[in-house]
């Protein structure tokens, strides 16, 4: 116990007492957050969530900051409280043991895996619609658009982790911009959309239903779990025994980012579009920007919509092929076999490439595979497991005794069991 103290001790002993300020590091991280989290998820949120009801709307709305927030606080604390240079497969080995390891590790990877499906569907879907309505051409084969496109973007994962969350960070400046200018640019046709439905309150148990039922989507599209881990491990090797301070730092502010973004978002949408044209967004399983572009008759809306909606699942397939092959590259070293990096990352990216093109030339609902797939499996790696070694683990004992924890817990299980009901016939 001494050696590890001393050790602990040592490995901090440079650490400066105070943080430094804020760098470009930090807003890079940020921005990278930021990105990793507003993508499919957050096109799809206006269909799914207006849908609901004006209500069950507003709820969400408030519980989205502290959702998220302490959720991903969660998660970051966890994969900090191992040793320096541990991803969370390592953590959690370290913490739980070998056999829990594994099965963290494959519920890991099916958390994050079917979330780059659903990316590789909505990017063959908006290009595809793009050609057709925007530039009125006939899209090549599904088969050969999906392959292309998917292979266009494993090509900037080859660069390297790095390289993929500058990249991110870039393209969401232009995003945040165009995002902006979209939401304004609706003001104008608000039409009262959802607020028809403010005047019928619905019963209690109607209204407990609705967003039982819609708080795995909301979970889903602003998850940026997949990055979490790499975010942690940079953090403590930036900030060392300040890492959870900083880190929450740049937490809270991505967070009210997107937050505020999504939300302006998502009710200028809303107040936009009626509840049947939500309705034929979704049978259509098309993200609303590329409904919106083909809704509106203006060729500036026509054609920005869609890019928009192309940059925002790019880089949100970038941020979560980390994660993926964090956790299949986690798989394969706890078979046993232990192949060379380079030659791991290439059966990684084979894989990757295979499966995301079969689905994406499939073309399955969107919106299905995020209410049973992508939000409440998340919700068991990041609303539940750090919970539960707050709990049980001794390096995570400080957090234990906050009201957060009793709050994200519940949201955990209100997503998980909403998978339950759902694949009840």
């Amino acid at each position: 116990m001494n050696d590890q103290a001393n050790s602990v001790d040592e490995r901090y002993a440079t650490t400066p007492a105070t943080l430094t300020s804020w760098s470009r590091q930090d807003t890079t991280w940020m921005l990278g957050l930021f990105g990793t989290a507003i993508g499919a998820g957050t096109l799809f949120l206006p269909i799914n969530a207006g849908l609901g009801g004006f209500w069950p709307l507003v709820i969400l709305a408030l519980l989205a900051f502290p959702m998220t927030f302490f959720a991903h606080r969660g998660l970051t604390r966890f994969v900090l409280s191992g040793r320096e240079g541990s991803d969370i497969t390592d953590v959690v080995e370290e913490h739980f043991g070998i056999k829990a390891g594994a099965l963290i590790t494959l519920l890991y990877f099916f958390a994050i895996f079917p979330i780059l499906l659903i990316y590789s569907v909505a990017l063959t879907n908006t290009v595809s619609s793009f050609m057709e309505h925007q530039l009125h051409i006939l899209p090549p084969p599904r088969a050969i658009l999906a392959f292309v496109l998917i292979l266009g973007l494993l090509a900037v994962v080859r660069c390297g982790e790095q390289v993929i969350v500058k990249a991110m960070s870039l393209m969401v400046y232009p995003f945040i911009v165009a995002l902006l200018f979209l939401a304004v640019y609706l003001v104008p046709h608000w039409n009262g959309g959802i607020l028809s439905t403010a005047s019928e309150v619905p019963a209690p148990s109607a209204l407990l239903n609705t967003l039982w039922l819609a708080i795995p989507v909301m979970v889903f599209s602003f998850n940026h779990s997949p990055i979490i881990s790499a975010f942690a491990v940079d953090q403590k090797r930036q900030y060392g025994a300040h890492a959870d301070e900083r880190s929450s730092q740049i937490l809270s502010r991505a967070h009210l980012l997107m937050v505020a973004m999504v939300l302006f978002f998502v009710f200028s949408c809303v107040l936009t579009l009626s509840p049947a044209q939500l309705a034929e967004a979704k049978a259509q399983n098309l993200s609303i920007l590329s409904y919106l572009a083909n809704h509106f008759d203006n060729p500036t809306i026509a054609f920005a919509a869609p890019l928009i909606a192309f940059v925002a699942i790019a880089k949100s397939f970038l941020g979560h092929y980390i994660g993926a092959s964090e956790g299949l590259k986690g798989l394969v070293v706890k078979t046993g076999r232990r192949p060379a990096p380079k030659t791991l990352d290439r059966m990684t990216a084979a894989f990757m490439l295979v499966v995301c093109w079969i689905v994406a030339t499939l073309n399955p609902s969107i919106l299905g595979m995020i209410e049973t797939l992508g939000g409440p499996i998340i919700a068991s790696i990041l609303f539940l497991m750090p919970m539960y070694a707050i709990r049980k683990v001794p390096a995570m004992a400080k957090y234990r005794g906050q009201a957060s924890n009793v709050f994200v817990t519940l949201v955990g299980l209100v997503a998980i069991s909403s998978l339950i009901y759902s694949l009840i016939p």
